[in-house]
């Protein structure tokens, strides 16, 4: 059974495309199709059923894919392990979301380019459930939560900080200055935010549930921060976020405190064995983020 024929059948059985495996692989279609067949062969089993355009693993498919990732690991840390270079070398594909990559993983991302440029790092921007699925099935290495659980099926998860919330708006709002705001308060105000599925407008629109207020959605945090500081409305931004803005005054923080609270955290797949490249980003993701807190 050939390495290259199952690394080939775990990028289809990952993506679910044999058009899209081979653009990531660097290979024809036709190649990919081929190697796939000849594993098949080998083995003498189907592993995916065809559904038109579409296809999807067998049970021999579904059975085989575990080992499949296992071969593949083993094989990138024997690599490593007889590499004639004393620096590290390798991709890592890491899960992330906006709040984080553009406030959080900046010291991180500068850290690795001077000191590690044989490390290559590329940024998955999804949000939690997206990010939880593509670690289990292998399409990131690793990737960033903001979540108010810590615990997550199939995953191994660090937890980098507690993230602190801040509802924000601009100076002149008529909120601003207020004393004791209650949810009905703020519900009563325009509520700025970004996408559903973004876990802190998630949880903030559930708390103000009861009221049923509408959010006028800007998609970004930079987006976002313009509309409330132009007096649009309020927003529930991570501290991080609105540093800057709250030291400029440019926005202000409102006397609501959010009733939930979410962590950075840093997940992988549970049972994988972390080449030493991926062990070097999570040991340095966890000291700069914890330096940033102190």
């Amino acid at each position: 059974m050939e390495l290259r024929l199952l690394a080939t059948f775990e990028k289809v059985a990952t993506v679910l495309s044999f058009t899209r495996a081979a653009a990531e692989l660097g290979y024809a279609q036709s190649s990919v199709t081929g190697q796939v067949r000849s594993l098949e062969s080998s083995l003498g089993v189907e592993l995916f059923e065809r559904l038109g355009s579409r296809i999807r693993l067998t049970e021999a498919g579904e059975r085989l894919l575990p080992y499949a990732r296992r071969m593949a690991e083993l094989a990138e840390e024997a690599r490593t392990a007889v590499a004639a270079t004393a620096e590290p070398t390798g991709t890592i594909a890491v899960g992330t979301m906006e709040s984080l990559t553009s406030y959080r993983l900046p010291p991180l991302l500068e850290y690795f380019h001077h000191r590690y440029p044989g490390v290559r790092l590329t940024l998955r921007p999804t949000l939690g459930d997206e990010t939880r699925q593509a670690l289990r099935q292998g399409t990131y290495d690793v990737g960033f939560l903001m979540e108010p659980e810590t615990e997550h099926d199939g995953l191994e998860s660090e937890v980098l900080a507690p993230e602190p919330l801040v509802l924000v708006a601009g100076p002149d709002h008529p909120l601003a200055g207020g004393t004791g705001l209650t949810a009905a308060d703020v519900a009563g105000a325009q509520l700025v935010g970004t996408e559903p599925g973004c876990p802190y407008r998630d949880l903030f629109e559930r708390e103000l549930g009861e009221w049923s207020p509408p959010f006028m959605e800007f998609g970004t945090i930079e987006a976002t921060k313009r509309g409330v500081a132009g007096g649009l409305g309020v927003a529930l931004l991570p501290r991080v976020a609105v540093a800057s803005e709250l030291a400029a005054g440019t926005l202000v923080e409102l006397a609501w405190q959010a009733p939930f609270t979410l962590f950075t955290q840093l997940a992988w797949r549970r049972g994988k064995r972390l080449p030493p490249h991926v062990r070097l980003f999570v040991e340095q993701a966890r000291r700069l983020v914890r330096e940033q807190r102190g």
